[in-house]
């Protein structure tokens, strides 16, 4: 029975992944102004905001397909970890904290009247002057992770079928 709920775990990742994202977006916001201006902050950069957390859930449900092996058609296969490689990692974390910059980067100049108390008011007046960019930039680095992910999930399942066939015949 426990198997059988496997293959919803990475739904729930990915769900948790674009949930913990939005979190920051909207309490760096909340923080500099109100929730009430976050979520019409939200509202007005949905057309990046939204496809930034939805790419990085994404990515974040199919990086846990590989760790778990969920493509692999009998779980049991030992073999196919050398597909499992350091790449979808890297391109995970990589796509993850450019999301995330983005996202600061949305709504780091709402945070400017507190940031001067930090010292930061000139990384906050950067990061709103080309936050477009970093959000557009943080778009494209999931979609590549997404892409990374697949190509290597793809990859491995290729193999894990082509091992299976052979030892049925050797059998």
């Amino acid at each position: 029975m426990r198997n059988r709920f496997r293959k919803y775990i990475p739904v729930f990742v990915g769900i948790g992944g674009a949930l913990l994202l939005f979190g920051l977006y909207f309490g760096i916001v909340s923080w500099a102004e109100s929730p009430r201006h976050a979520l019409e902050f939200f509202w007005q950069d949905r057309w990046l905001v939204i496809p930034i957390l939805l790419g990085f859930g994404i990515q974040a449900g199919l990086y846990s397909v590989l760790k778990l092996q969920l493509f692999l058609p009998n779980p049991s296969n030992d073999h196919i970890h050398q597909f499992t490689n350091g790449a979808p990692a890297a391109t995970m974390g990589a796509g993850g904290t450019t999301s995330t910059v983005a996202m600061v980067a949305c709504c780091a100049h709402h945070a400017a009247d507190v940031l001067p108390i930090l010292g930061l008011t000139a990384a906050a007046t950067f990061l709103a002057e080309y936050r477009t960019a970093f959000m557009v930039v943080g778009l494209v680095s999931n979609i590549i992770g997404i892409a990374v992910i697949l190509r290597t999930l793809m990859r491995a399942r290729n193999h894990a079928v082509q091992m299976q066939m052979t030892s049925i015949v050797t059998e």
